[in-house]
């Protein structure tokens, strides 16, 4: 027992071997921690969408909409975790609905500010062609915001990957099981931070030049206009 004791507490930094056997398990975590960020995104998107519809229609509206959404921004994570406990138990809604909290405020502003930054005279332009509003905003609007609401939803994406982790303290948390789990140990594993830390760098890295790529290609307006 002494040695297995011995053995344990001298671990190296890394095991290649700890990846290897749970190479399955790290899998099924990394599309757990997939999961949980996209559903946050795509329900803050379509929330956020709604609230700029509202701001742009009555200007008093954003100051509000900004206060509501700066407000739940500053909640500490595991506070809205416990909140949403007793009424969703440690599921898969109660993780995702402060992750997408979470992206409000971002792509809110975002969202508004890029719709303002669109030239008076191209508005004027597509009224005169007989656009109605709804066009405008969809034909128009929308498709010249683009680089600024993909900006808002890069940051947006990049910071809820980072706060998957915290679900871990739900059971959940994706890759930030694994951190939970190396410390938590009777005797750290390393191993298991390193691959929860690693991989969650290197999502948000990938999940970031992904929605990069897209902006030029949705948008190569865009990069004409800066050069």
């Amino acid at each position: 027992m002494g040695e297995y004791v011995l053995a344990e507490s001298n671990r190296p930094l890394f095991e290649w071997r700890w990846v290897e056997r749970n190479a399955e398990h790290i899998v099924e975590r990394l599309g757990e921690h997939l999961a949980l960020t996209a559903a946050a995104l795509a329900i803050g998107l379509v929330v956020s969408v709604a609230l700029a519809m509202l701001s742009l229609r009555w200007r008093w509206f954003y100051a509000v909409a900004l206060a509501g959404t700066g407000t739940l921004y500053v909640i500490p994570s595991l506070g809205a975790f416990a909140l949403l406990v007793p009424f969703f138990g440690l599921s898969f809604t109660t993780a995702v609905i402060p992750l997408a909290t979470y992206t409000l405020l971002i792509l809110l502003r975002n969202i508004v500010t890029g719709i303002q930054q669109v030239p008076g005279e191209v508005r004027e332009a597509a009224v005169g062609m007989g656009f109605t509003r709804t066009k405008l905003l969809v034909k128009v609007e929308l498709p010249l915001a683009l680089p600024v609401v993909i900006a808002g939803l890069r940051v947006a994406a990049v910071t809820t990957i980072g706060l998957v982790t915290v679900t871990s303290m739900l059971g959940m948390g994706g890759l930030g099981y694994f951190i939970r789990q190396g410390i938590q140990t009777t005797t750290p594993n390393p191993t298991a931070i390193i691959v929860g830390i690693v991989l969650s760098i290197a999502l948000a890295v990938v999940v970031d030049f992904l929605l990069w790529v897209s902006e030029k290609a949705l948008a190569p307006w865009a990069r004409k206009g800066r050069a």
